[in-house]
């Protein structure tokens, strides 16, 4: 049987509205409440590591409660504005500059998740250098509960049916409602499963179980280094954007690809100057 009438016979999407609930005129959307659940639940985990002064080095937080508190205003401006201006310029910088308001459309391609880690990140600094926190500590405290919000927010993907996948007959494949009649991976959901659950248990697991927090850096390189791969993983079986497809010319190439290639390299110098530097100390 030919391979394009067996896709047209793979499980339908599932129907499920974007819309979670709605008050008055106000729709509340499933992507808006996995920002919400990645934020707060990142948040209560963090606030953990921080009351934990055994995890850090010489037994002491580098960070109250307080400022914990205080910087989750700084996070969230960091992911939300960071992620929309990376998917404007990394993505759909053509169209915003034929029509500006497109950028406040948050609808047409929504956020990137790179942009969204550069936000972070400056936003990171900014609230370390202002407050004296160890600035490799607070990155180890974000980068240990991020993989909540990429967890949420991939499921939103999943229920909006974007960001699907290629075309394949795998018994798991979904029929997306907005990618024509043809089944397809449901890369939202690899997603999830490796950006979220399986980085966090690992993160977890050298949090706990190796007290990786006492080489500050170290977390970071981890959770940098994993989820570049998961991506590039991922990116062999997600369908790339329309406005960009593939890359110099190959069928396999794509904007992901790119951006996470040097994440890798990154994550890895992390690690090797966390492992430096507690040598020094020893």
């Amino acid at each position: 049987m030919p391979i394009a009438a067996d896709l047209l016979a793979i499980m339908p999407f599932p129907d499920i509205d974007p819309i979670a609930f709605s008050i008055g005129p106000l729709a509340i959307h499933w992507y808006g409440l996995a920002y919400v659940a990645g934020i707060l639940l990142g948040w209560a985990y963090a606030r953990r590591l921080a009351a934990n002064e055994s995890l850090w080095p010489g037994n002491v937080s580098p960070m109250s409660r307080t400022q914990l508190d205080d910087f989750i205003v700084w996070a969230a401006l960091g992911v939300v504005l960071g992620g929309r201006l990376g998917y404007i310029f990394f993505y759909d910088l053509p169209a915003v500059l034929r029509s500006p308001v497109r950028a406040l459309e948050i609808w047409n391609g929504g956020m990137s998740f790179h942009g969204g880690l550069t936000g972070t990140t400056i936003a990171m600094i900014l609230f370390a250098r202002r407050n004296a926190i160890p600035i490799w500590s607070l990155f180890d405290i974000v980068a240990t509960v991020v993989p909540f919000g990429l967890f949420f927010g991939r499921i939103a993907n999943f229920i909006n049916g974007e960001l699907w996948g290629r075309l394949t007959d795998v018994p798991w494949a979904v029929v997306f409602p907005t990618g024509g009649p043809f089944a397809r991976h449901p890369s939202q959901l690899y997603e999830a499963g490796l950006e979220g659950i399986v980085l966090l248990v690992v993160l977890a697991a050298l949090v706990y179980g190796m007290r990786a927090l006492k080489s500050p850096g170290f977390i970071t390189g981890v959770f940098v280094c994993g989820y570049a791969l998961s991506r590039i993983f991922v990116e062999f079986f997600r369908e790339p954007d329309a406005q960009l497809g593939y890359l110099l010319g190959t069928n396999w190439l794509t904007m992901g690809m790119v951006l996470s290639s040097p994440m890798i390299l990154l994550g890895l110098w992390a690690m090797l100057r966390a492992c430096r530097q507690a040598a020094l100390q020893l």
